[in-house]
């Protein structure tokens, strides 16, 4: 396996549309990258670019530390796993593995063994001499990757290849492509819009947003300290609460968070609240995941809200609901609650938070210094 780089990559395409902007970028050797964001963001641009599929407007690509910009798709060994299989429909599982292997025309029993390997690793022996209209969707994708496997490349280019699947299957094959790239050690760009799988597969996620990267960074690191309210919005299902706010002095010398008509005191550790007393009386943008809000005691603060709507999902209910009198009017927020309990739509109900759990974002959407 390989490392892969992209330095400074640019993608304009004729016209003066803009794809990709100074995207700077490194995969390890051996790690799995996520690549996430919503439709139209840039992902599958990167991933073609790398494959030579198409030509970046400026930038180096780098495989396994060698410029790879004047190299044609073939002699970059990478493979890539498409959305759509893209199996051939006239050849058997057996033929659509040999295919890559033939075109490099390697010696019989090599195709063979290498054959006979990918097919013992996915599962696939007893389905190598059927056609692919004869497969279920995640036998074909089993194939597809096994077609990629056998050419044993420096590394794996997946784009979104577990879209297509419903998704109890979808979540099923996700484990077994977890596992079998922890076992294989496989330098792998895996291509996403669905998050899951991202914070599930990636060793580190990349999240972009029309064209440009927000954030890199492990699982647990992105959902814990988001760089921008994008991020914040993007990463979590449900993702994390963000509203206009402002932080007041406390009559006691405290901190307390106004949220249009309403103000909830902030308990805070002292280094904490040293960052937040910074800004005092500004506008700033306030986020809360949904779990770290909870229905309020009788002796405790809260926020007054009107129910909206609410999702029971048998281990937990997710409460949607309004804060009353926050501009903009009617500002919603997600409380993720545990268990089932009926609530009525119009219902008032009190929210308290985890102060210490609190994000704080500026102006231009950058996470402040020092807020979680």
């Amino acid at each position: 396996m390989a490392s892969l780089a992209f330095e400074h990559i640019e993608k304009i395409y004729p016209g003066g549309t803009q794809a990709i902007f100074d995207c700077n970028l490194a995969v390890a050797d051996g790690e799995v990258l996520a690549l996430v964001g919503p439709s139209g963001c840039g992902k599958s641009t990167l991933l073609r670019l790398l494959a030579g599929l198409d030509d970046a407007t400026r930038g180096q690509l780098r495989i396994g530390g060698e410029v790879v910009n004047d190299l044609p798709p073939q002699r970059r060994n990478v493979a890539m796993v498409f959305q759509d299989y893209a199996l051939y429909p006239h050849m058997t599982v057996r033929g659509n593995l040999e295919f890559p292997l033939k075109m490099r025309d390697l010696p019989r029993a090599d195709i063979a063994r290498q054959v006979a390997w990918a097919a013992e690793l996915l599962g696939l022996g007893e389905l190598l001499d059927r056609l692919p209209r004869q497969l279920s969707g995640g036998q074909r994708q089993r194939v597809a990757m096994g077609r990629a496997l056998v050419r044993q490349p420096a590394a794996f280019l997946m784009d979104e290849p577990l879209s297509n699947l419903d998704a109890r299957l979808r979540v099923q094959i996700r484990a077994e492509l977890s596992e079998l790239l922890d076992r294989l050690g496989a330098t792998t760009l895996y291509v996403t819009h669905d998050q899951a799988e991202a914070m599930t597969l990636g060793d580190r996620v990349a999240v972009l947003d029309r064209g440009r990267l927000q954030q890199v960074a492990p699982p647990q690191e992105l959902y814990e300290r988001p760089t921008n309210t994008f991020v914040a919005g993007f990463i979590g299902n449900p993702p994390m609460n963000l509203f206009p706010a402002r932080l007041n002095a406390a009559w006691d010398g405290g901190l307390q968070l106004r949220l249009g008509q309403q103000s909830l005191p902030l308990v805070l550790p002292p280094a904490t609240e040293e960052h937040w007393r910074a800004w005092l009386d500004k506008l700033l943008t306030a986020g809360i995941r949904p779990e770290h809000l909870r229905l309020a005691q009788d002796d405790e603060q809260g926020v007054w809200t009107t129910v909206s709507d609410a999702e029971y999902l048998g281990h937990e209910t997710l409460l949607h609901v309004r804060v009353d009198g926050l501009d903009p009017p009617g500002a919603a927020l997600v409380a993720r609650l545990p268990g089932i309990r009926p609530f009525h739509k119009g219902e008032a109900v009190r929210l308290s938070l985890d102060a210490a759990r609190l994000h704080g974002f500026g102006p231009d959407g950058a996470a402040l210094d020092g807020f979680r």
